[in-house]
């Protein structure tokens, strides 16, 4: 059976740790305890027969009066602030205990949990409280804004009017908020409330609203300062819609929006005020309706999450006064539960009533009162693993032993990379198998990660804003991977088969170029087949890299550019095979064509530090948001890696002395600034007050010699460029294995970086008590006089 100890470690919830019941230091102090009476009762002599029967007659007595009276401890109850109504509970001992100094420290500290939970529950539930009521009053505003657009379309409909216009008018200032000093847990959790744009559902319209848009009066004011707000007079107040330029598509559509907008008021000044109306159109509300559905989901959550906190500590309570009443032959469970299951945090249904209303208002609102279709998003049921994936993991796994071990004795048996070997193959070939190699050991790692993350309870799903039902697990990683590469080196294990028994290159040389078409028809597959959603996640990421300035940077964008970092060479790898394969080359064999090109010879230069310049615009967009120097020193970093990139494509092409000295200089200025952003500011680590020596308070990993450890690889590993100077080679190896070797070498130190900077930013969460996103909503009140 497993102790209530790990069971209660592995069902609390992990942001929450540290305002749970510390069940652990409860039972050191029981130990105190327990040791003290084993002391006690050591140094007593044996007693005779009569002493025997009178010592047992004193302590039957002594239970049954403690049966009847339960008076061993009082408990009492103490309120600190009349405003607050805060309660405080301090235990007082009234029977003689075989250590009263033990057991004293024990309910001190026992008072102190009690204390503690229930302040934290108090503080959690009147968060939850108040965001639910406000989300009322936005689902109220939104029905009104529905109804009026359908009672506008209704009668358009009657009245017969050849142009339909689908938009209602209102107040608009196009002022808008500043955006600075936002967060990125501010952001619409888009994963939540995604599967809603598949099933989309209606919700029923109010009737109590006929007459607003007769209440809502025209104003216009350009003052400008973002392109998403509007601002309506609605029930007497001024209200902003507010639809966060969360992704690309968004900006262009608001920018669009306000630019039409804007030409329609100056083509219509003749019109008199018509002119200056404001068109609240179905689309702008349907993002509207899909935010306050992505709040609801999260506020219900949260408050599940309030439930289980109850329960767990509840059932802490309970077990370590069972273990105390065993240990000292007392009765203070009753005493003791009966204060606890009075106390805030078990007395208070304020939250389950708000979760069975928000439940009802979603059932209602969003599940057209089908409750098992609600319910799928309210409570999402948790993918199964199948026992298949890890029995496919094991077949694809050992296909690839098979097949590599085969490539690699006839590659040794042709020769193929050696210093000699065949200029043709090393050119067009390899390239494929370095960039397949490159792409699938950074998703090994990745998988890698995930197990670890999980193992320590790291909640990566709620830092990435993945959703849980559609989240790659580990094995599925594994599995992605095996299969790939067991395909890649199967691919090419042909091809170097046909090579070797006399086939030209002009007959099997468009097979590696299938190989890779076939892996970008795969990625962009429009089919719900083979992982779609976290297919269709990555080119999603992949475009907000690229547009990196246009919207506000989340966890996962900059996280992902950071991993495009480490994979310059296999961009450059990507570079040379599409240039090869789409200019026709591969026709007449002219591996040299690409490189002769000056537009090839630019691109690669830019390809080089294209990853640093997007990590760079995010770090900008970042400080534009939030207002934060950090930010623009972080910048400063990928500045000075691109400066490092840029000399070290510039000494490839000309091998001169100055430009080895400038490579060196940059480097070297590059390397510090990295590893001092990576040990003190990525992963939190280097704090020379922390009780850890050189690390930090909190760390997930027991053993501290891993973080030293990992701080001395990352040092070395950062200290890879120095095979551009040394031109260091392993014996008859061709110089481009060595140099896929020190890629790999770099992947590695990125997998690794990649466990400790979600640590460090989960532990940052944990500080705040931060388990749930806090989700924009889109009617914000505005004064009048702005």
């Amino acid at each position: 059976m497993v102790k209530f100890s790990k069971q209660f470690e592995g069902q609390l919830i992990p942001e929450w740790k540290e305002a749970f019941v510390d069940y652990r230091q409860l039972k050191k102090e029981l130990k105190k305890v327990n040791l003290k009476n084993q002391n006690m009762n050591n140094k007593q002599p044996k007693n005779s027969f009569a002493n025997t029967f009178f010592s047992s007659l004193r302590k039957y007595l002594f239970l049954e009066r403690n049966r009847k009276e339960n008076n061993d401890i009082h408990v009492h109850r103490k309120l600190t602030n009349s405003a607050s109504k805060t309660d405080l509970y301090e235990t007082e001992l009234l029977e003689q205990f075989a250590d009263t100094e033990a057991a004293a420290e024990f309910f001190v500290f026992l008072d102190l949990q009690l204390n503690k939970v229930n302040q934290f529950y108090r503080t959690k539930e009147k968060e939850f409280l108040e965001r639910g009521e406000l989300l009322i009053k936005q689902m109220e505003i939104l029905v009104e804004l529905k109804t009026a657009l359908h009672e506008k379309r209704s009668k358009e409909c009657s009245s017969q009017e050849s142009k339909e216009d689908d938009s209602i008018s209102g107040t608009i200032s196009c002022d808008e908020e500043s955006i600075k000093g936002r967060i990125d847990s501010e952001l619409i959790p888009e994963n939540s409330i995604e599967d809603f744009d598949k099933d989309d559902t209606q919700f029923s319209d109010g009737s109590n609203s006929g007459k607003l848009e007769k209440s809502m009066r025209v104003k216009k004011d350009y003052k400008m300062r973002s392109l998403s707000g509007s601002v309506v007079n609605c029930q007497g107040k001024n209200l902003r819609i507010h639809i966060p330029l969360t992704n690309p598509t968004r900006a262009f559509s608001a920018i669009s929006y306000l630019l039409w907008d804007d030409l329609m008021n100056q083509s219509s000044k003749k019109c008199g005020s018509e002119g200056n109306k404001l068109h609240i159109n179905k689309k702008k509300l349907h993002h509207a309706e899909k935010m306050i559905r992505g709040a609801f989901i999260e506020l219900y959550k949260g408050l599940g999450y309030l439930k289980t906190y109850r329960n767990l500590n509840l059932l802490a309570f309970v077990k370590i006064l069972k273990k105390f009443d065993k240990v000292t032959n007392k009765q203070v469970l009753p005493v003791y539960l009966k204060v606890v299951e009075s106390s805030y945090f078990n007395s208070s249904d304020k939250a389950l009533k708000l979760a069975d209303e928000v439940e009802e208002v979603f059932i209602k609102k969003f599940g057209q009162n089908d409750r098992r279709k609600a319910m799928k998003y309210l409570k999402p049921v948790q993918r199964k693993e199948s026992h298949a994936i890890t029995f496919f993991i094991g077949l694809f796994t050992g296909g690839f032993l098979a097949l590599f071990i085969g490539y690699v004795v006839m590659a040794h048996i042709t020769g193929m990379y050696r210093p000699e070997s065949d200029k043709m193959y090393m050119e067009t070939v390899y390239p494929i198998l370095s960039m397949f190699s490159l792409l699938f050991l950074h998703f090994f790692l990745y998988g890698c990660n995930i197990f670890m993350w999980r193992k320590t309870r790291i909640n990566y799903s709620f830092i990435f804003e993945q959703s849980t039902t559609k989240e790659l697990k580990y094995r599925d990683v594994f599995l992605i991977c095996a299969a790939s590469m067991t395909s890649v080196v199967g691919v090419l294990f042909l091809h170097l088969s046909l090579v070797s028994r006399g086939y030209s290159y002009s007959q099997v040389q468009a097979i590696p170029g299938l190989l890779l078409l076939a892996t970008v028809l795969f990625l962009v597959c429009p089919f719900n087949i083979i992982y779609k959603s976290s297919r269709y996640r990555f080119l999603s990421v992949t475009r907000n890299i690229i547009l990196s300035p246009l919207y506000k940077v989340v966890m996962l964008d900059f996280f992902m550019a950071d991993q495009l970092c480490s994979q310059v060479p296999m961009l450059r790898d990507i570079e040379y095979v599409a240039c090869y394969y789409i200019t026709g080359s591969y026709k007449a064999q002219d591996y040299n064509y690409c490189v002769r090109t000056t537009y090839y010879r630019d691109l690669a230069y830019a390809v080089s530090f294209l990853p640093y310049y997007w990590r760079a615009m995010q770090c900008a967009r970042r400080w534009f948001d939030e207002g934060q120097k950090s930010h623009l020193i972080n910048l400063g970093k990928y500045v000075s890696a691109m400066l490092a990139a840029g000399a070290k494509v510039a000494y490839e092409k000309e091998k001169s002395v100055g430009w080895l000295c400038l490579v060196v200089v940059m480097s070297s200025v590059a390397t510090v600034y990295q590893l001092y952003w990576d040990f003190v500011k990525d992963w939190g680590l280097l704090q020379f007050n922390s009780k850890n020596p050189w690390l930090r308070d909190e760390l997930m990993l027991r053993q501290k010699f891993v973080y030293y450890f990992s701080m001395v690889l990352n040092l070395i590993l950062r200290l890879a460029w120095l095979q551009t100077v040394l031109h260091y080679n392993f014996g008859n190896v061709d110089y481009k294995v060595t140099m896929l070797f020190l890629a790999a070498l770099e992947v590695v130190r990125r997998g690794q970086w990649n466990f400790y900077r979600l640590e460090n930013e989960h532990l940052n969460n944990a500080g705040k008590f931060r388990a749930v996103k806090t989700v924009p909503l889109p009617f914000q009140e505005v004064d009048e006089q702005d």
